[in-house]
């Protein structure tokens, strides 16, 4: 078989996991959480400690629909939940819960425009990384590396655990 064989042959897996993804309907974890059981009150309803117990219970649900947090050490709970409760949560998202295959991530800093990369550069990018950043974005700057204020990412379902076999 030569290289270009090799390139006509498909995994019938991966055509089976696209054609799942191109069927299935998009749908807004804001809705999906409560068809699930879990409420989603305003943060404004919340005391500190309810909230904090709540935002662990949507983090914990969220990954039972395959979907996954990044980039959440320089928020505090209350700024966290906020901010899924208002914004990321209501955006439409393919989910396919039954697919350990498949994940949806949210990273909280990915967007992508100025601020969230000043956040990754200032609390989680590497000396590496930010030195690589100065050489290509001189004219940037570069902000003083700070660590997060708060220890929650090590702590956050992780999706490579997702098709482990369950014991």
């Amino acid at each position: 078989m030569s290289a270009d064989d090799s390139d006509d042959q498909q995994d019938p897996l991966w055509d089976t996991d696209l054609d799942a993804f191109d069927a299935a309907e998009p749908i807004t974890l804001f809705v999906a959480l409560p068809e699930s059981g879990v409420a989603l009150p305003s943060p404004d309803e919340l005391d500190d400690a309810q909230l904090t117990e709540k935002l662990w219970q949507v983090i914990n649900a969220l990954s039972l629909f395959g979907t996954f947090l990044h980039s959440t050490d320089h928020l505090s709970d209350r700024e966290l939940y906020a901010l899924l409760w208002s914004d990321l949560l209501r955006e439409p998202a393919v989910l396919l819960p039954e697919n350990p295959s498949y994940s949806y991530h949210i990273d909280i800093i990915g967007s992508g425009s100025e601020e969230d990369n000043n956040l990754r550069l200032k609390y989680y990018a590497d000396e590496m990384e930010r030195q690589q950043w100065l050489e290509e974005w001189p004219e940037d700057g570069l902000p003083e590396h700070e660590d997060p204020p708060y220890d929650r990412d090590r702590r956050l379902p992780q999706s490579e655990f997702r098709d482990l076999p369950v014991m």
